[in-house]
């Protein structure tokens, strides 16, 4: 067995028309080899966006030139990991195959086309959108959350435009792609199934293998080896199951609850006809769901998600490489996340990022790819979503941090909400894939790891599928329609997707928009605003709690402020209802491109102030002054396997920092639970001039009683020394959500911390990555300056 020869080099692409033509990067995409070559402006900036439709609109032709000489092999196979989308492949002017979908690989055998020497490879791809259009026209509309026609192809979603991301239909050869040379057999899947039974991992490797000559039946070796211990066979015919026992096997455990072993397992074919390894981990995983809950379950253990959705990070995917990956996965963590929702209007994302999960303790609740559209069921949809599904299942199975498949996204609140029934007009719209075939193929290929229908889904077709009271919902009419406090109103047993929008950093706006001046409804600002009225949702949710902004900088401070506060809000409240809600999934964590949207990290990578504030929602052990029967509580939540145990203080200050009334008390906190208990501090005799504050050793959590525009704060003073790296803040008056941006005196400057209160006579030192000098701009809400960005430090000394 030879390994895979990759066909990278002297690729070209052009137009069918031959007008544009530039070299090409194999793995990469037209948009961004026609950047590479000074053809089209980028397409992230300003207005290129809409500029650059064209591009999505025309066919493209890639070609290159490659030498063979021949081989003994019974087969030569062309393997293509990733084509997008629509692809006629020539080799030699020979038509080899054709494609029509993005989600899956394609092998075909291109012995009888090559020839001794040099070769010519082709590859047409024509019009995503054009080819989505036709299907549309023959199977009949269906109804979606956008205009284009994603849901009649086999693409990633979201090129097409989502209410965070710009229309920018790609083309090109987006994985791998290059020439498999073998002979006898090959290893054409291998399916670790891994249970763990009183002290015992019992690893079942499923094996299928395909023989070059179909005719030759030849009886085969297999053998598997884990641990150091391995199980041999033979192989009559083309499947096989070999079992291999781990006894007392260390165990694998999602971040915060133990380590997260990993060990090699490696199949073997034959006499080195072909080999397979992959990493493993030993570990149970269920998903709760008697008595309307929905919890999932580590070796027996409830975890509380604390998770974030994930889109595609870039809109171009070859450019996410695995430092990308480990990146974002690092600031995921960094945030107190456990557990990512690969989101179904993307992608299943490459090898890479399942192996960085598995290493980080990152749990993977992954969404077969159908997102806010019905589906046709009929061909030749059908038959390329059963392929991918079953491609997808055996390629991620394997991996420990795969925690459950889900049906799709939102397609069933659709057909119940969103008016589809009349338009469908009793055509399919997805229902058989995510209640019949996309389980059977689970139950199938990855028995035992938990399936869901949908996100959100009610357990039963018979009950609304986003109905708070029975296992995951949706949570948007609090961005849509409600002031953010609304949160607190719903008593959820898990929210899979809740958000709130703010804008990108600064650094990341001055970098995409040239709107001179900046301002929220300059022309760029608004192109990167996708959401509908989003701008005015933006407005709204500043309204109950702000006087109007004055200027941009207010704005971008205050929306950004409102962003992180709302989450923080929500997050802590659900945590407050362990173990009667059992996690949240955040929408969102990253962006694809510089915009306003629900993300934590903006387009370019850079943390916006929510990101600070998740890590303190998500933190393994928190404190948060909650509602509670007509009166407020500390409700003390501790995500640990440790006791916490420590000295409560509860005060009523005026907001000068003077103590009205105070109480201590014993907290004890017992692993993996929460305690609540009642606030004795009393009422307030002004709530707009009075706040209370919980301390329990270094934690502290604070509750205003109005919004900030009805409260009567003094005008925030503080002293700012820089001392090189570190900013040490001290306040003289209260300093509600301080906040600096040393990104506006540096791009690669970034803070380690973000919207600080201090109480009077307190201080904080905040550090940055860079010395940036000694104008540090910085933002408090009790800010009466009202200059623009950037704002020197110490003016309200």
């Amino acid at each position: 067995m030879t390994p895979l020869r990759p066909l990278t080099d002297s690729w070209t692409v052009r137009s069918a028309s031959g007008d544009v033509r530039a070299p090409a990067t194999v793995p990469g995409c037209v948009h961004t080899d026609l950047l590479a070559a000074g053809l089209i402006p980028d397409p992230y900036l300003d207005d290129n966006e809409t500029r650059l439709a064209w591009v999505g609109r025309t066919e493209w032709r890639y070609e290159t030139e490659f030498s063979w000489d021949g081989t003994e092999h019974e087969r030569t196979d062309l393997v293509c990991e990733g084509l997008d989308t629509v692809a006629e492949i020539e080799l030699n002017g020979v038509r080899v195959g054709e494609t029509a979908n993005m989600h899956r690989s394609y092998r075909f055998d291109v012995r009888p086309a090559l020839r001794v020497g040099s070769n010519r490879l082709a590859v047409t791809f024509r019009s995503a959108g054009e080819y989505a259009e036709r299907l549309k026209e023959e199977l009949g509309d269906r109804p979606s959350a956008y205009t284009e026609p994603y849901n009649f192809i086999r693409k990633m979603a979201c090129n097409f435009g989502w209410d965070w991301g710009p229309i920018l239909v790609t083309a090109g050869i987006w994985r791998s792609i290059g020439l498999h040379e073998w002979s006898g057999a090959r290893l054409a899947a291998v399916r670790p199934v891994v249970t763990v039974t009183d002290g015992v991992a019992r690893v079942a490797v499923h094996v299928e293998i395909e023989r070059a000559v179909q005719a030759v039946r030849e009886e085969l070796q297999i053998t598997a080896t884990v641990c150091g211990r391995s199980a041999m066979g033979a192989l009559p015919s083309d499947t096989a199951v070999l079992e291999v026992e781990i006894p007392q096997p260390e165990l694998w455990w999602p971040r915060g609850y133990g380590e997260q072993p990993l060990h090699e397992l490696t199949v073997t074919l034959g006499d080195g006809l072909d080999s397979w390894q992959r990493k493993i981990g030993f570990r149970t995983v269920e998903l709760d769901t008697a008595d309307d809950a929905f919890a999932i379950m580590v070796n027996g253990r409830p975890i509380f998600a604390k998770g974030v959705n994930w889109i595609p990070d870039d809109c171009f995917p070859a450019r996410i490489d695995r430092a990308r990956y480990a990146e974002r996965l690092a600031q995921a963590c960094e945030a107190g996340v456990n557990l990512m929702r690969v989101w179904g209007g993307g992608l299943y994302e490459s090898d890479d990022f399942y192996d960085l999960c598995d290493e980080l303790g990152l749990l993977v609740w992954q969404d077969f790819p159908f997102a806010c559209a019905a589906y046709s069921e009929e061909e030749p949809l059908r038959s390329e979503v059963e392929a991918e599904a079953r491609e997808n299942v055996t390629r991620l199975m394997p991996h420990p941090s795969l925690a459950l498949w889900c049906g799709n996204n939102e397609n069933i609140w659709g057909f119940f909400d969103w008016h589809w029934r009349e338009r469908l007009a009793g055509r399919t719209w997805g229902e058989g894939y995510y209640l019949d075939l996309l389980p059977g193929i689970v139950a199938e290929l990855d028995p035992g790891r938990a399936y869901w229908p949908g996100s959100p889904y009610s357990g039963s077709m018979d009950v609304h599928p986003n109905d708070p009271g029975h296992h995951n919902i949706h949570i948007w009419d609090v961005w849509n329609e409600r002031d953010y406090t609304a949160y607190r109103e719903y008593r959820p047993r898990f929210v899979s997707e809740f958000g709130f929008q703010g804008p990108a950093t600064y650094a990341t706006i001055k970098r995409a928009i040239s709107d001179e001046p900046l301002a929220p409804d300059s022309p760029g600002m608004r192109l990167h605003q996708k959401a509908i009225d989003g701008d005015l949702k933006l407005a709204a949710g500043l309204k109950p709690h702000f006087a109007p902004p004055a200027g941009f900088a207010d704005w971008h401070y205050l929306t950004q402020v409102n962003q992180a506060r709302a989450i923080q809000l929500g997050v802590e409240h659900f945590r407050s209802l362990w173990p009667h809600c059992a996690g949240t999934i955040v929408w969102q964590l990253n962006d694809c491109w510089p915009v306003t949207s629900w993300s934590a990290i903006d387009g370019d990578g850079r943390r916006k102030p929510l990101f600070h504030a998740l890590r303190r929602a998500y933190a393994d052990r928190l404190l948060t002054v909650q509602p509670r029967d007509g009166g407020l509580a500390l409700v003390a939540v501790n995500d640990t396997d440790e006791p916490w145990v420590g000295g409560a203080v509860a005060a009523r200050l005026g907001v000068d920092g003077t103590e009205l009334r105070t109480e201590s008390f014993d907290l004890e906190v017992p692993p993996r639970g929460l305690v609540t208990v009642p606030l004795g501090v009393g009422e307030p005799a002004d709530p707009a001039r009075e706040l209370i504050a919980v301390r329990v050793g270094e934690r502290r959590a604070l509750w205003f009683f109005l919004p900030d525009k009805d409260l009567d704060l003094p005008e925030g003073r503080c002293t700012v020394t820089v001392e090189g790296r570190d900013v040490i803040v001290s306040a003289h008056t209260l300093v509600r959500d301080l906040a600096i941006f040393p990104d506006q005196i540096h791009p690669d400057a970034e803070v380690d911390d973000q919207l600080i209160t201090l109480l009077p006579g307190e201080s904080h030192r905040f550090t940055i990555n860079r010395e940036i000098g000694a104008d540090v701009p910085m933002r408090w809400v009790n800010d009466r300056s009202s200059t623009l960005l950037p704002n020197p430090p110490g003016r309200s000394t």
